[in-house]
């Protein structure tokens, strides 16, 4: 396991759950559980981690590691459920906000799908969750296009029995030379690594000065922010939400003002927190709302490779701006901005050291720095990632996926977090929310969808 995977195990608690997930949409009548089943288990084949669980190794000396699931069950992982006839969009959001908030169990591979029967308009839905330890966003949808074809016909019934894809029996804890072994593959793996910084000195101090500058950016950019209802503790119990819009229209909106999609769903989602803070009185001309924007560092060449490949920017969203024209330009030279500078290179440096350091080191330092920046921060207001998605339509047993919105995880002191994602011409938005702390978060998807709007009547 990578340090940063490692890091997103190491930080899950009771309260901080780090899945990430997505909810499919598909038309038609839902096929049996068996012949789900069995698309699914198919899929499998060509990702053998979604049959490993973790294991640590001796009390943390070393990284966990990926070891087959002697107890492997199809039917445990892929389960089903129903909602009362005719289901509609607020029971849907209900039932994905319970299935999010109970972690997954770290006894068995870390994953789940739920299909759910009873939504009206005759469709039915399949919800995805998955830790985030054993994807990215980037390879999350890699998977997504594993399980559903571009073909509309489904192939011959692979139905399979419930105990298919078990891997070989592993009921031995790992013993002396296991542990060995992985820390020396760890030692050599730094060693590795020092290596070629050794061999490529130009190079490294070029990198090691950029990261250097964009250590120095980052304390300019994170200054503490004004308490605001939308930071604060969380606890287990999510809330879900989405909004939707046109991929044509957002990129109508780039080619009219400038910049790129990703700055357009950003400056909706700035309408969005603005609508929220103005509904709970507390919007004032000097309010921000800063995000965390996760930055994908995945080359073409890597797609489809399982560990997280990420490093992050911070952009503040300026919420206090009352015309949409304002904002958007805001947005845009914020982000060009925060691109050209070395924000992404220092946090993926913080990365990239953490893997030189000893393994039960960097555990047990991110366990206390991540906790401590948990109950403390007061420089992150939300996140918000974008993860592009395929462009045609995509069919699980035959059925055609009609709709798909994403899931991110929130943190400690983040009670809101949104996840925008792109398929076959549209672009959705799922907005993950404390259920308790969060009551109003449809001020907010409504807000995204009114500030998409106001973008295309502003490229017009």
């Amino acid at each position: 396991m990578s340090a940063l995977d490692a890091w997103f195990l190491h930080v899950e608690d009771d309260v901080n759950h780090m899945h990430i997930g997505s909810v499919g949409i598909f038309e038609g009548p839902p096929p049996d559980l068996a012949h789900l089943q069995g698309a699914i288990g198919e899929a499998l084949d060509d990702i053998p981690r979604y049959r490993q669980r973790y294991r640590d190794l001796a009390g943390g000396i070393a990284r966990p590691v990926w070891v087959p699931d002697a107890r492997f069950r199809l039917d445990y992982h892929v389960r089903h459920t129903a909602l009362p006839r005719p289901g509609d969009q607020a029971q849907l959001h209900r039932l994905v906000g319970r299935v999010m908030s109970q972690p997954l169990d770290r006894h068995r591979p870390l994953w789940e799908t739920w299909f759910v029967e009873g939504l009206g308009d005759d469709r039915w839905a399949m919800i995805s969750k998955v830790h985030h330890c054993v994807v990215d966003g980037i390879a999350g949808t890699d998977l997504l296009a594993r399980v559903l074809r571009a073909d509309p016909e489904p192939g011959p019934d692979r139905d399979r029995p419930s105990g298919v894809g078990a891997g070989p029996a592993d009921t031995a804890e790992p013993g002396v030379l296991d542990t060995a072994r992985a820390v020396a593959d760890g030692t050599r793996d730094r060693l590795s690594a020092t290596m070629a910084t050794l061999r490529h000195p130009v190079t490294t101090a070029s990198r090691t000065a950029t990261a250097l500058r964009g250590a120095g950016e980052l304390v300019d950019v994170l200054q503490p922010m004004p308490p605001s209802s939308l930071t604060g503790p969380i606890g287990p119990h999510r809330r879900y939400g989405t909004a939707r819009a046109d991929l044509a229209d957002a990129k109508a909106v780039k080619r009219a003002l400038g910049g790129t999609v990703n700055d357009v769903v950003l400056a909706a989602i700035t309408a969005g927190f603005r609508d929220l803070l103005e509904h709970r009185g507390e919007l004032s001309a000097h309010s921000v709302v800063r995000t965390l924007v996760p930055v994908s560092l995945r080359r073409e060449d890597e797609r489809g490779q399982l560990h997280n490949l990420v490093s992050a920017l911070f952009v503040a969203l300026p919420v206090a701006a009352d015309e949409p024209a304002e904002r958007y330009r805001v947005v845009r030279d914020a982000m060009a901005e925060a691109k050209h500078s070395g924000e992404q290179h220092a946090t993926a440096g913080i990365v990239a050291a953490s893997g030189l350091a000893p393994d039960m080191l960097v555990g047990l330092t991110l366990r206390t720095l991540t906790r401590l920046l948990q109950r403390h921060q007061r420089f992150i207001t939300t996140v918000t990632t974008n993860v592009p998605g395929p462009q045609q339509p995509l069919y699980l047993a035959g059925r055609r996926m009609v709709e798909a919105y994403p899931y991110v995880p929130i943190a400690e002191g983040l009670r809101t977090g949104v996840a925008i994602f792109s398929y076959d011409g549209q672009l959705t938005f799922g907005v993950t929310a404390d259920a308790d702390e969060v009551t109003d978060l449809g001020v907010l998807t409504a807000g995204i969808e009114n500030g998409m709007d106001e973008l295309v009547a502003l490229s017009r």
